[in-house]
This record gives C-alpha cells, structure tokens and sequence, in this order.
C-alpha cells in the first residue's frame, strides 16, 4: 500500500505557514514585510491549501499575500485558484522568481530550523494518530507501506520518526512525479493501492494506461476542494475513518 503524507499521515498547517512565511523573507533579504504577513496562519492560506501541489507553491502564497498589489490580493483566491497553474505562473513571473529559487529557499529554512530547533519545528506538525495506527497495523495483514510524497525526503523521514512509523519504502519530491515513482514501483512490486488527499493527482494517475489498474483512494480527511468528494471517477474511491480502519479487503 503507498500513503501520501501531507494531508493523509500528518496535518502540517502551522509548518507550511511558517515555514513559507520565512522562506519569503529569506528570499527578499528582509523583514520589511513582518507587519504584512502575520504570525498567525491566514484564512486565505488555508482555503488555497487544496490547490497547492508543490512547497515552492507555498512560498509563491506568501508572496502574494504580503503585497496588497499582489493577482491574489487584486483579485480574491477564488478568481486566483479558478486558473490555479496560470496564475502561479504570472505570479511567479512578476518577480522574475522560478519554481526552483521558492523551493531551494522553502528547503533552506526548513533545514536551518531543524537543525537549530528541532523539537519545535517537529512540534508544528500534527499527526493524525488513528492513520498513523492504521498504516503501521499493515504489516500484521501481510502488507508492506509505501510513503510517497512532494515534501523532501529527509524532512518526512524526520517526522515518520518522530511519528514512530517506519514505511518499507519512503520517496520525497527529489525522486520524481508521483505517477513516475509508481510506474517504476509497478515494474517491481504488486500494488494494492494508493491514499491521496489530491484528487487531480489521483485523475492524473488513473489516466495512465499503466496504472489504470491501480485502486486510489482519496482520504476526506485531507484538504479536499468542497467539491472533491463528489461524484468520483471510477476507479477512485472515498476514503473515510471507518473504512480506513476495516481490513484492506474490504475498502472496496
């Protein structure tokens, strides 16, 4: 069985913000803007998270947040999620920034924080405790746990750690697409299926003819769109608690 992270194994809301909200300052060189983006996490923030795919994409919101002049402030999130690619790309062109600086900064501080202050940048993530029982109960049925996720691959091996589950196998954005990781993991190994709180990443890979075979779920615990639960292509299922905690049979 392979998990995503973000979303499915862990609620990192107040990381992702702080996080984000420091890699902005490291890439202006300044706290100039302290006043413009709060401590606290943004209302606007936690709307888009569904849209966010990539960490880089975090940064970009602090960005756009801290200037009132800004496509996301102009316009309102909704104007801005509606042609969520596009707008990222004017957005990130408008600071003549490219996807790799935001993410080099986004990893930079993380590592600065984990190094200086490791218990506290731990502390800011929280676990969902009954998937994290779950997922480490698969062995006892006989299945191996893949962890594969868009965060790097040393700060969720930190956390599974510290979350006291330990996955057969662990890929972080340095490994590739997710559909790439799974084409490679088919070639190898029996797939029972693959938990994802992201629905187009879940569209995505059922598009492939390789891995149309393979059953998704998406986990409505996740940050879902509120219309993302509704009318599932086929093939993807609905995850909720009370299936997710009944033997992998019977998910189905």
């Amino acid at each position: 069985m392979i998990s995503d992270f973000d979303g499915v194994i862990v609620d990192g809301m107040r990381e992702y913000w702080w996080s984000s909200r420091q890699a902005y300052f490291h890439l202006i060189g300044n706290h100039a803007s302290n006043q413009l983006l709060p401590e606290e996490i943004p209302d606007t923030f936690r709307l888009m998270r569904p849209w966010i795919n990539h960490g880089w994409e975090m940064v970009l919101m602090a960005a756009e947040l801290a200037h009132p002049e800004s496509i996301l402030i102009k316009s309102g999130w909704k104007f801005f999620t509606d042609q969520y690619s596009l707008s990222c790309q004017k957005a990130l062109q408008s600071r003549g920034w490219t996807s790799k600086e935001l993410q080099t900064a986004l990893d930079y501080v993380r590592y600065q924080e984990l190094t200086k202050n490791r218990s506290g940048w731990l502390s800011l993530h929280q676990p969902f405790r009954e998937v994290v029982e779950r997922l480490s109960s698969l062995d006892s049925e006989g299945f191996d746990l893949a962890v594969l996720t868009t965060k790097g691959k040393d700060f969720t091996s930190e956390l599974l750690d510290n979350f006291h589950l330990a996955p057969h196998l662990l890929y972080g954005h340095e490994s590739g697409s997710k559909t790439q990781v799974l084409l490679e993991l088919a070639t190898k190994r029996s797939l029972q299926g693959f938990i994802e709180d992201r629905l187009e990443t879940l569209k995505t890979i059922r598009g492939n003819p390789k891995l149309n075979h393979l059953p998704c779920y998406l986990a409505s615990w996740g940050y879902l769109k509120p219309e993302d639960s509704q009318e599932l292509p086929r093939g993807i299922h609905l995850l909720k608690p009370e299936t997710l905690a009944a033997p992998l049979a019977r998910w189905k």
